[in-house]
């Protein structure tokens, strides 16, 4: 008979679980102001072709999503598996988060990290609550791709390489 699973009583042993599955990282960010303001986010995941969707979750206590949430355009660029700075820089809760990253905008206000593995140009489509976060709806109004760009990895609390195959 299975043992007894672990008690979720302070959230550790979740931490754990989830760090046992891999997940790409994505950075979302738009121009505020004339300046690029964003965040990473692990929880980015493609959702529906039809319309076309993808959703990051953002903490309830987030400081960014809210001024981002109200930007005309977000970027989301998936990361590529040399943005391990740019993940740490765009992850901080103070200073700077583009010191040191580089990056470009459009026309619009969508802002992307410079040799990332795809670009995603889009703007809110909807925000469901999710215990202590939000479930973003993000549509997609283009895309570009660099199919040879290997993308960033978190696994483990720690970034790791995809394995050629």
């Amino acid at each position: 008979m299975l043992d007894p699973l672990d008690p979720l009583d302070d959230g550790s042993a979740l931490r754990r679980t989830y760090g046992c599955f891999p997940t790409g990282v994505a950075a979302v960010c738009g121009l505020r102001d004339g300046a690029p303001d964003g965040m990473a986010a692990s929880s980015f995941t493609a959702v529906s072709l039809d319309p076309p969707l993808v959703s990051v979750c953002v903490q309830d206590t987030s400081s960014t999503w809210p001024r981002l949430r109200r930007l005309p355009r977000l970027g989301i660029s998936v990361l590529a598996e040399t943005h391990d700075r740019a993940c740490a820089a765009l992850s901080r809760k103070e200073g700077d988060r583009f010191d040191g990253v580089a990056w470009d905008a459009t026309a619009d206000g969508a802002v992307f990290v410079d040799g990332s593995a795809a670009w995603l140009d889009c703007v809110v489509h909807d925000e469901l609550p999710a215990g202590d976060h939000t479930i973003v709806l993000l549509r997609i109004l283009g895309t570009r791709t660099e199919l040879d760009t290997p993308p960033l990895v978190f696994h483990g609390s720690r970034f790791r390489l995809l394995a050629a195959g």
